[in-house]
């Protein structure tokens, strides 16, 4: 099992994920196949948000927690960020700067 440090920044977390990939024989899975996976994690975020807002939900469905459902979600995200050498933090902070230019409205309902 790879280890992460007690305080890792995003870099470590991309890095963590290329090991535990390795580790858990996913490091064949396409892009395509870790996009649906990530779409399948958001789903299932939401799910659990209902579930904790105490909206209606499938009795039948095996809903997590939204801490787990995020993590799942952080992990696909990181997948597909190192498949296509994308370093999460820089790309963070720049579309940041872009942002930061941005006006920011709040239209009436």
């Amino acid at each position: 099992m790879p280890d992460l440090k007690t305080n890792p920044n995003l870099k470590d977390i991309q890095n963590y994920v290329i090991e535990l990939e390795r580790e858990r024989g996913f490091t064949e899975n396409t892009v395509l196949q870790n996009s649906l996976m990530l779409g399948e994690e958001i789903g299932e975020l939401f799910k659990a948000i209902r579930k904790t807002e105490k909206m209606r939900t499938d009795s039948n469905s095996n809903i997590h927690n939204v801490e787990e459902e995020m993590a799942d979600i952080l992990i696909y995200l990181c997948s597909l960020a190192n498949r296509y050498q994308i370093d999460l933090e820089k790309a963070f902070r720049d579309k940041e700067e872009i942002n930061k230019k941005r006006f920011w409205t709040k239209e009436d309902k």
